[in-house]
């Protein structure tokens, strides 16, 4: 058994509007709540839809391209009940980035503490994918802040000063270091196990569980 009192660490990247990270939402409560602290899941986030407005017309077509990848998330999350999608987006509502967002996230944790980082980024998703919410914008985000309540100056002196685009960097430098593919991804075991996209809960939890019982001098084998 892992007698160590350190949690398990895992590093999980996302883009806040990547659809299989919103259909990933229920299993990353419910590792929370089977784990509890024997775990400590640290938020990260990659550049998918980065270029959102650009990327995809050119990946789904000019002239329809947002219409068709509306229809395309709809379809991912068709199986997941759970799962709302609200039918103005990417038709009606198109976010130009998620980096925004991402920014935003960063200066959340800096501001308050990687909690409420936690929250607001399920908040986020939440607006987007079930209200057609731009999360784009980032009045809309600051508004989003006397939810928690989270000091919105706080937040904007973090913006301003660089700190959170300086923890931004981190991640995006960190996920190419990991060779991140896309969103999500789960990082364990110091990067020795990475799982990508849409992973059952089992194999997370497995995971989990695989290296919370190995020896601390041995190599996972899951």
């Amino acid at each position: 058994m892992n007698n160590s009192s350190s949690p398990i660490l895992i590093d999980y990247y996302t883009d806040v509007l990547c659809v299989w990270a919103w259909i990933a939402q229920p299993r990353l409560e419910e590792l929370r709540k089977q784990w509890g602290d024997k775990i400590k899941i640290q938020h990260r986030y990659v550049d998918i839809f980065g270029n959102a407005s650009s990327k995809i017309p050119a990946q789904w077509g000019e002239l329809d391209g947002f219409d068709k990848f509306h229809d395309h998330v709809q379809h991912a999350a068709a199986p997941y009940e759970h799962t709302e999608i609200h039918p103005d987006i990417w038709t009606r509502v198109r976010p130009n980035s998620s980096i925004t967002a991402h920014l935003f996230l960063k200066a959340v944790a800096i501001a308050a503490n990687e909690s409420q980082m936690d929250t607001m980024a399920t908040m986020i998703r939440r607006q987007f994918f079930t209200q057609a919410t731009d999360i784009g914008d980032l009045e809309i985000l600051l508004g989003m802040c006397d939810d928690l309540p989270i000091d919105r100056e706080e937040v904007l002196t973090a913006l301003t000063d660089g700190r959170a685009m300086s923890a931004l960097s981190t991640d995006m430098k960190s996920g190419r270091e990991t060779a991140i593919k896309g969103s999500p991804s789960w990082v364990l075991n110091n990067g020795r196990q990475i799982l990508y996209g849409n992973v059952g809960y089992r194999i997370l939890s497995s995971n989990i569980e695989e290296l919370l019982n190995n020896p601390t001098e041995e190599a996972s084998w899951c």
